[in-house]
């Protein structure tokens, strides 16, 4: 793999070949930018480049002080770092209807390859982002290095772990949601975020640019293509289709801007794109004939938590009308599993698969804004793909703020006796509830002997994939109220190829 440095991932530098300006005539623009640039959903022939221009990022309105004209923007992309051997370029107009991003599709670059790319606009050179495309479907390829995160808040720490993340050199990123949080300053925060609670159009642009002003946030973008898919916080906590958190006569106009806002700022093919209160986000992104990554929406088609949502013992949330992934997505899932045959499926989602009951005695106590609340959803997509005979199932998840890695079983009536059909890991928060501590919920571990581990560090998940096996090392930081933390490996676990469970290592 060529070298890459915080040099050349941060500044880009002037070398190589040069790009064509915009236009005669028209005021020059102050360094757009400032927000970075990302790669994501990549194919075997290309993959998804991302910038969006803004000189003044943190302008309230949340156009980042451009103009309303439209702009050229010059792309290209590089089989080295210094782009002497340029292999794509072209022109990709930026519209002050879109916040001026740029959703550039590359193709025709050549499969299992590493790529760079750099945009520019009125002589202005990006920061060099490093991509790669994907092996040829049919091909297992090299293996595969993965980092997956979730949960990071602003104002509740630095993102140091994205850093640490971005120098692991992954091959490819996850981000499983609550990319940002839509609440206001509170006086706890170590960081300032700017803005009210986001219902605007204008108020989500603004708070995705803050978010993407900061430096380890940007380097973790430029070392790797990203798939990401969101959970609630981006639009706001807890919402479940149609239904907000709170009585709010004015959520479609408020989960339309949040749509637009985060397709305006992640690395998205076009048929992403907002349709008003409809974005389709669920995917299928296949890395070779190694991994097949299935990334679902739980938020958009989910019924509305059963009992009133948190903590419940709750007879409703069996109930075989329910679903947490809505129809179409559920068969689009299980259709997947018939057709794969990759060495590893891997559903990237968002809230916890596994069963996490918290009560002693026969009843159960578990978390209506998870899989436990929509057991039928759960049962269908397990029993899918054990009647497709996926040869091994993964599930990655986020936003429960603490690492856990759990056995799922066939028959959660009765955990301890039922064979494992798979493994899920779970991300920590990168920032989301401050420093976290060592912890550990004892009586969860007991009540669910099929939890392996649980920690409320901080982090964020590295995974190698191979023909074999697959290594998860959870990294754990000790502090994120304070920035520059080191990364250090918590727990590291193997899965090995038609062998569903987790071994430590």
């Amino acid at each position: 793999m060529t070298a890459v440095t915080r040099r050349s991932l941060l500044i880009g530098g002037a070398a190589g070949v040069a790009l064509a300006t915009a236009g005669a005539g028209v005021p020059k623009l102050d360094d757009p930018f400032t927000l970075g640039v990302a790669s994501g959903d990549p194919g075997p022939d290309g993959m998804v480049l991302w910038t969006r221009l803004a000189p003044a990022p943190l302008n309230e309105d949340g156009l980042g002080g451009m103009p309303n004209r439209v702009v050229p923007v010059h792309w290209e992309v590089a089989e080295d770092e210094r782009f002497r051997r340029v292999v794509r370029r072209g022109v990709q107009v930026a519209r002050p209807e879109s916040a001026h991003s740029v959703h550039v599709e590359t193709f025709g670059l050549r499969p299992g390859r590493e790529y760079f790319y750099r945009f520019r606009v009125d002589g202005h050179l990006s920061p060099v982002g490093r991509t790669r495309t994907t092996p040829e479907p049919w091909a297992l390829g090299r293996d595969l290095t993965m980092c997956f995160a979730s949960c990071s808040h602003y104002g509740e720490g630095y993102f140091t772990a994205y850093r640490r993340l971005a120098e692991d050199h992954p091959d490819l990123v996850l981000h499983l949601g609550d990319y940002q949080y839509e609440y206001a300053a509170k006086a706890a925060d170590v960081r300032t975020v700017l803005g009210p609670e986001t219902r605007t159009l204008a108020d989500y642009r603004l708070r995705h640019a803050q978010y993407k002003t900061d430096e380890d946030l940007q380097l973790a973008h430029s070392v790797a293509p990203w798939l990401v898919i969101w959970d609630d916080h981006e639009v706001e906590n807890n919402w479940a289709d149609e239904v907000p958190e709170q009585p709010d006569a004015h959520f479609a106009a408020r989960r339309a801007a949040a749509f637009q806002a985060y397709y305006e700022n992640m690395p998205l093919r076009r048929g992403a794109k907002p349709n008003g209160v409809d974005m389709q986000l669920y995917r299928r992104v296949q890395w070779g004939g190694l991994v097949n990554f299935h990334m679902l929406d739980t938020r958009q088609y989910r019924d509305d938590q059963a009992c009133g949502d948190g903590w419940k013992t709750c007879a409703d949330a069996g109930l075989a009308t329910r679903t947490i992934t809505g129809a179409a997505q559920e068969e689009w899932l299980l259709d997947g599993f018939r057709r794969s045959r990759s060495r590893w499926d891997v559903l990237g989602q968002q809230v916890f698969f596994a069963e996490r009951d918290r009560k002693d005695g026969p009843e159960k106590e578990v978390s209506m804004d998870s899989w436990d609340g929509y057991l039928a959803s759960r049962d269908r997509v397990t029993r899918g793909w054990v009647d497709a005979k996926v040869r091994n199932a993964v599930v990655l998840t986020g936003d429960v703020h603490a690492a856990y890695a759990a056995d799922i079983k066939a028959d959660w009536n009765d955990p301890a006796s039922s064979r494992t059909v798979g493994t899920e890991l779970v991300c920590t928060s990168v920032t989301s509830g401050g420093d976290g501590n060592d912890t550990v919920d004892e009586v969860q571990l007991r009540l669910n002997p099929h939890i392996k581990l649980h920690s409320r560090r901080r982090g964020y998940v590295r995974t190698k994939f191979t023909a074999r096996e697959v290594r998860a090392d959870f990294r754990a930081l000790p502090h994120v109220r304070t920035a520059g933390a080191e990364a250090t490996t918590l727990k590291s676990f193997v899965v090995e190829d038609r062998n569903p469970g987790l071994n430590p290592v």
